[in-house]
């Protein structure tokens, strides 16, 4: 099974681009953890750790994404992990991985 549930900000607006004649929206979202950790003089220290997403979402949803999330909201996600490939123009291979949206809800601040 491939599912995956984020909780997290969204890092910038939605760019909005056309693929396959659908809509496709893509932006980051930020997910935190905190965890406790031994500072150099053997203190026990809270750290957060964030971890930076890439979103996208097709059809109605990139439409509606477009007309209303923005940087700062606070939003909850559930899709697909994909992982692609390609070449650039050095012939340099990159790779990428990105969550698919299934289904999202924006949560208040």
């Amino acid at each position: 099974m491939n599912k995956v549930i984020l909780l997290g900000n969204v890092g910038k607006d939605p760019k909005m681009r056309m693929a396959d004649g659908r809509p496709v929206a893509e932006f980051s979202l930020a997910t935190s953890e905190r965890r406790q950790s031994k500072g150099e003089d053997g203190r026990t220290v809270d750290v957060e750790l964030t971890e930076w997403h890439r979103i996208v979402m097709w059809g109605r949803a990139a439409e509606y994404a477009e007309k209303y999330i923005r940087k700062g909201m606070r939003l909850l996600v559930e899709g697909k992990i994909r992982t692609r490939e390609w070449q650039d123009h050095n012939a340099l291979r990159h790779t990428v991985t990105e969550i698919y949206v299934d289904s999202f809800e924006l949560l208040p601040r």
